[in-house]
């Protein structure tokens, strides 16, 4: 029994010496997305090219409904990053742009602010609500999982950098999960508190349905 006990615990340290001493795995997109991310792709066929994303380097598309863009590297764009414990993103807001209340339910996030300023916040489980004006080279941290926006706060376009701890950090945003799916307005109305007329206005702006 202490034999087995003894080889157990030598695969497990084995195992984990293995995966300390892999220096990257750079995702196959081609195979599936499991809790430890993408397959590997073969080393052979690694280049320098996966390891470099320059999709940041542009400006997003601000002319919608929230005056805003998100710009993601996250694993699915950007396959260098899986199983490192980390992404990036790019956001840009227009003179009166928002990024609405969301959460990212597999990330914490650290926002810092390269051009403009931003009012940023989030809520914490006790409902406590944290919120500054941040300004260009302020940094600002969002604990994972919890519900955060971000807001222009001047007359100028506003731009920030999104650091998240994970390769796939998740994304929901809290309007489009109430009104931007196909559950019927009774049951919006009833989980709430709104009116049918609100349910239904809210529902025709973000493409929801029932």
């Amino acid at each position: 029994m202490k034999m087995l006990q003894i080889l157990f615990l030598l695969f497990i340290l084995l195992s984990s010496t293995n995966a300390l001493v892999q220096d990257f795995c750079v995702a196959n997109m081609k195979g599936p997305d499991g809790p430890a991310g993408y397959p590997c792709k073969t080393e052979a066929k690694v280049t320098a090219d996966d390891f470099v994303f320059t999709g940041l380097a542009k400006a997003g598309n601000t002319s919608n409904i929230i005056k805003a863009a998100v710009t993601p590297a996250f694993v699915a764009q950007f396959p260098g990053v899986n199983g490192l414990g980390l992404s990036l993103a790019r956001l840009d807001l227009a003179p009166g742009g928002v990024i609405p209340l969301h959460t990212h339910p597999g990330a914490s996030e650290v926002l810092v602010v390269l051009h403009g300023s931003i009012t940023a916040g989030f809520i914490s489980s006790a409902n406590s609500v944290y919120v500054k004006t941040i300004h260009k080279g302020d940094i600002m941290v969002f604990p994972q999982g919890l519900l955060h926006f971000q807001a222009n706060a001047g007359r100028k376009s506003a731009i920030a950098i999104a650091s998240l701890s994970s390769p796939n950090p998740g994304l929901q945003i809290t309007a489009f999960a109430l009104f931007g799916n196909n559950l019927t307005s009774a049951l919006v109305e009833k989980t709430t508190f709104l009116d049918d007329a609100q349910v239904k206005k809210l529902k025709a702006i973000l493409g929801g349905t029932g």
